[in-house]
């Protein structure tokens, strides 16, 4: 597994921008599709963002447009850009690594606190 730790939630307004940072602990980061997940209180967990090695880009439907995954392999680490945050944006933000052999997300950052006021 890869240790992962997401950092720069927070509150915002609505409207406003956050940019989530994943940083990866392991040497071959670059090889991994990475995600970004999210869950609201009482919500299942859902999948936002993914993003393979190779910097190919998928979006959930609801945040196609306003949000933007990518990733520096230089840096071991992953962002998620959003912007035009609305207030069902709020969530817990989770960072995932795809694993190799069972190509499953299994290795989870400890999530940060998005919050959106109206």
């Amino acid at each position: 597994q890869v240790q992962l730790v997401e950092s720069g939630g927070g509150l915002v307004q609505a409207g406003g921008s956050l940019r989530l940072s994943c940083a990866a602990s392991g040497r071959t980061f670059s090889s991994y599709h990475m995600g970004w997940f999210r869950q609201a209180p009482g919500k299942e967990r859902e999948f936002v963002a993914g993003i393979t090695y190779t910097a190919v880009t998928t979006y959930a439907s609801d945040v196609k447009g306003r949000f933007t995954i990518s990733r520096d392999n230089a840096k071991n680490t992953a962002y998620l850009q959003m912007n035009s945050l609305k207030p069902e944006d709020t969530a817990v933000y989770y960072c995932a690594a795809r694993n190799l052999v069972t190509l499953k997300y299994d290795s989870w950052g400890q999530g940060t606190q998005v919050t959106v006021s109206s």
